[in-house]
């Protein structure tokens, strides 16, 4: 880390971008010059704050804009955060980006527990639930062939893949979770992340009127809504878009793909070991899931066993999107546009053939079952 440092009239140490090495692993470039930080602001709250602080600003800009111009809030806040990311260069926010990355994540994924209940996957009956679970087999596969065809790693595709197959960007954050910095570049995370996002905006865009020119049904047309799409507000708000029967209908589908989030983690997971683990670790270690994911599962549970009040649901929905609105906001700060550009558009392969390839999954099953 010689000379990767400077300090500026103030005294405060900044990076210089240039010299730090492993230019494909941000948060290992960050996590080495972080350690510079001076001892004074080791404390908690004075740590976070500078970064916390940025980051709810770039994210209550992203809300304002969704809210006036009705573009989706997570993409917003993606591209918010990126033309940010200078921000990072000052050690200062590195503590608080951090936090709000990765502590506001995992929680805002448990409270998104409050939206599922078994009784929603029960509802949607034993043959379409069915063809659901092979329409995310198929999605997660195609983003693993993705990623070969497009030169990327596995975990490029597992990435790429689960989200797109789950429920869009949450999926991806807990995904990436496991995965790790260590095995997938903050750039790759954060392109996926971008993809997933303007993917599932011209889903929701293009999806109910070709479900019109295709003469499909209510049901037809809300399972291939809530089957195919990535996020859930956009998964729901297409649905609504064909017909109010077609969004009940979607909706339903698309929570019950929120609900199977700590199973796909869990076998990723299982397959390649949690993020910094030995590699030779025992199999009950690698059969222990995120703490988040379990929270998440006994959240659903709850949710399903007692009856909760709407106005605590809806108070849930909210703080589950700001809390992963802060998130995604956080992540595109703490990523590097130069890198980005330096990947090219190979490394959107795998987002690109996991969605067409959900999308001629959840037709065919639409047509077939429904």
């Amino acid at each position: 880390m010689a000379g990767s440092e400077t300090s500026d009239k103030s005294g405060l140490q900044q990076v210089d971008w240039s010299a730090l090495p492993h230019g494909g692993d941000l948060f290992g470039e960050m996590q080495l010059a972080s350690e510079a930080v001076p001892s004074s602001t080791t404390g908690t709250l004075p740590a976070l704050w500078p970064g916390l602080a940025m980051c709810g600003v770039g994210a209550a800009a992203a809300a304002w804009l969704s809210d006036h111009y009705g573009f989706p809030i997570i993409l917003l806040g993606l591209l918010v955060g990126l033309s940010l990311n200078f921000v990072s260069q000052d050690l200062r926010t590195h503590r608080g980006l951090d936090f709000a990355a990765r502590t506001c994540l995992r929680i805002g994924i448990v409270v998104l527990g409050f939206q599922v209940t078994i009784a929603q996957i029960v509802a949607l009956g034993l043959a379409p639930f069915g063809a659901l679970l092979v329409v995310m087999a198929v999605t997660f596969a195609a983003g693993m062939v993705g990623a070969r065809l497009g030169g990327q790693s596995r975990y490029a595709g597992m990435l790429a893949g689960g989200a797109t197959a789950i429920c869009g960007a949450s999926a991806a954050l807990a995904l990436y979770g496991v995965i790790g910095k260590d095995r997938l570049s903050q750039a790759q995370f954060a392109l996926t992340l971008v993809g997933i996002s303007l993917a599932s905006a011209f889903a929701m865009s293009v999806y109910p009127a070709l479900a019109g020119e295709l003469g499909l049904n209510h049901g037809q047309a809300g399972f291939l809504i809530g089957a195919s799409i990535h996020d859930v507000a956009q998964a729901i708000g297409g649905g609504y878009a064909f017909s109010d029967a077609a969004g009940s209908y979607a909706t339903i589908v698309k929570l019950a793909r929120v609900a199977l989030l700590a199973p796909v983690v869990a076998l990723v997971s299982l397959t390649i070991g949690q993020a910094g683990a030995a590699a030779d670790q025992p199999l009950w270690r690698r059969l222990a899931m995120p703490w988040f994911i379990v929270a998440f599962l006994v959240t659903v549970v709850v949710n399903s066993t007692i009856v909760v009040p709407a106005m605590i649901s809806h108070a849930a929905l909210i703080a589950s999107k700001a809390l992963l609105l802060l998130a995604v906001t956080a992540t595109a700060m703490r990523s590097r546009m130069d890198l980005l550009l330096q990947m090219g558009w190979r490394a959107a392969v795998p987002v690109v053939t996991a969605t067409l390839a959900s999308f001629a999954t959840s037709l065919g099953f639409a047509l077939l079952l429904i």
